[in-house]
Parts: C-alpha cells; structure tokens; sequence
C-alpha cells in the first residue's frame, strides 16, 4: 500500500512538471494582440508617437525623413493610412495646412488629436516679409511660389518641437491621445511617457549647458529657414532667417545681396543650412561675407536611419553640437 501511495505521488508530481513546462508553450504560441494602427504626420512628431507608443502601437508617417512638410503634396496611399488608422496625431498649429483635406477625402474615423496643445505659440517674427514677398511673386506670376512659401502659417510659429519643455507637453498629449483610443494599454503609455521625459529632462540640461559655453556675444547665426525661433527664446540664441527666402522658393539676387547686408551690419559670426533646404544659397552667402559656415541642422524633419537624426534626442543633440562647434571659437 506504501510503494501504491509513493507511485501516485510521483504521478502526481510529473504530471505537475509537465503542466509547468506546456502551459508557457501554449501562451508563447497564442497570436499576439493586433498592434493599434497610428498615422503621425511628419517624421518629428512619428519619433515621439513611437516612444510613448511603444510596442503596442504600429506607427505611419506622412511625411518621411529629410521631407519638407511645408510643400507636402499628399498622394492616395495616404489618405488610405489616414482611412485604416484608429489615431492620426498632428501638429497644429498651422504646420500642416493639407491635413483638414487628406482627413476629409480619407473617410477616416480616426481620432484626431493635436500634439502641440498647450503650447504657448510665437508670432512668426518674418511674417509681413512673407506677405510681401507672395505679393510680389503673385504680380510676377510665380503662383507656385507665392501659394507654398514655408511659413504661412496665419502668422503662428508652428516649430514647437525646437523647445524640449514644449516637447514634453506633445508627449504628454500623445499619452493622453493613445490611452483615450487604446484604454487597456493605459499603464504601458504612461510608463513610456514618464520614462521618456525623464530622459527628455537630461536633454535639455545637456542642451542648456552647452549653450552656456558659448559666449554670448556669439549667439547669432542665419539659417536658412526661420524655424529655430521656439529654441532660441527658450535657450538665448538669436536665430536670422534670410528675409523673403522659403523652402522652396530661390532667392533673387536682391535678395542675397539683403541677407549679406544684414549678415555684415549684424556682425553674424555664423550661417547653418538645414536638411530641407538647398545648401546653395547659405554656401553662396559664406563665400561673400567670410561668415563661418557651420554644419547641417534639422529642422522640421529627421534624417534617415542611417543618418546623425534619425531621432528626435539625437536631432536635438546634432543641432547643439553644430551650433557650439560653430560659435564657440
């Protein structure tokens, strides 16, 4: 009866290892949970949807890396990511000026959510430029370039993100924008969020310290695009746009000769391009004022993969390095 007992114990006790090591085969074998299909509309703003998203969100861009939102023509396929997403983040603030159409023809029943709310926006400091500059293309027939300057934006300053305190406020945006479409992930979301603004809060004392290197008469530079003004209220440099010049228009001899005038009168001790825009022209004033060129900086786009921006830490990171490599001798 002893050796009967002793065999039903071991029965009993293989049986029990046996369903220890199935059960984890069975639960690493069941279909993982469909990923919530996310459109973000430039690559900026995808970096920060995919950090706080995580592993639970599969995220669509609109416009790629080293695009130029600005001049975005959307085509068919993106109105059909628009129509299949379950959220759609965008920027606002004037930034995608195509949005309100592409969400309108896609049929979407999306949730659409703002990243940049509560953002304190800026005035666009060249805006009257702006206006008189289509004028005068208008006038010349230069439809083209009149209707797609970079920064008619209704006067707003649209480049939040070159503030890292107001990149926390998309991130926290982009948490609230999820857990309301993906409740059951709530807990995922704002453990990514809580964790990637710790280590946007590392950035920006990396960012503020270099810039406290830099001496400060030295904090002015022309770049070749006005989309710096957010940083440079928040981190004391002054950022010139060359007057009258857009993304995709060509500046007129008159206006180069301007932007030279202004870059000796200024004493501007430096001239960046950024990866949106010709570099033709910021070489062109170099060469004619001995202002220092300095390296690329992004601006409204990440680079690619390959690239020294593929996100949004290491684009804020290149930009300053640039920035301190060119001002600080």
């Amino acid at each position: 009866m002893l050796a009967n007992w002793s065999l039903s114990r071991r029965s009993c006790l293989a049986a029990l290892v046996t369903a220890t090591l199935i059960s984890p085969a069975l639960a690493q074998g069941e279909a993982p949970a469909p990923k919530v299909p996310v459109v973000a509309t430039f690559s900026i703003l995808g970096d920060l949807v995919k950090e706080v998203g995580g592993n639970r969100v599969e995220v669509a861009t609109l416009v790629g890396p080293n695009g130029d939102a600005h001049v975005f023509q959307p085509a068919p396929a993106d109105a059909k990511k628009i129509a299949n997403a379950k959220v759609v983040f965008v920027n606002g603030l004037g930034f995608e000026g195509w949005i309100d159409r592409l969400v309108k023809s896609s049929g979407t029943k999306a949730k659409i959510f703002v990243a940049s709310r509560g953002v304190t926006p800026r005035e666009m400091a060249e805006e009257e430029d702006h206006d008189a500059h289509a004028a005068d293309a208008h006038a010349k027939g230069e439809e083209h370039a009149a209707e797609g300057h970079g920064h008619d934006h209704g006067g707003i300053d649209p480049h939040a993100w070159q503030s890292i305190a107001n990149a926390k406020l998309y991130v926290a945006n982009i948490r609230d924008g999820l857990i309301a479409a993906d409740p059951a992930g709530q807990e995922v979301y704002a453990s990514n969020a809580a964790a990637y603004t710790a280590r946007l809060d590392a950035l920006e004392a990396e960012v503020k310290a270099a810039i406290a290197a830099i001496p400060a008469d030295r904090r002015r530079i022309i770049t070749s695009h006005d989309a710096f003004g957010y940083f440079g209220a928040a981190y004391g440099v002054e950022f010139i746009a060359p007057q009258s010049v857009s993304t995709e228009s060509e500046a007129s001899a008159k206006d180069v000769a301007s932007i030279i005038r202004q870059i000796k009168a200024e004493k501007i001790p430096a001239v960046f391009v950024e990866n949106i825009s010709d570099p033709r022209l910021v070489q062109r004033i170099a060469s004619e004022t001995g202002a220092k060129i300095g390296g690329e900086l992004y601006s409204d786009a990440l680079s690619d993969d390959k690239g020294p921006a593929s996100t949004y830490i290491d684009m804020m990171q290149n930009n300053i390095r640039e920035l301190s490599s060119a001002l600080s001798s």
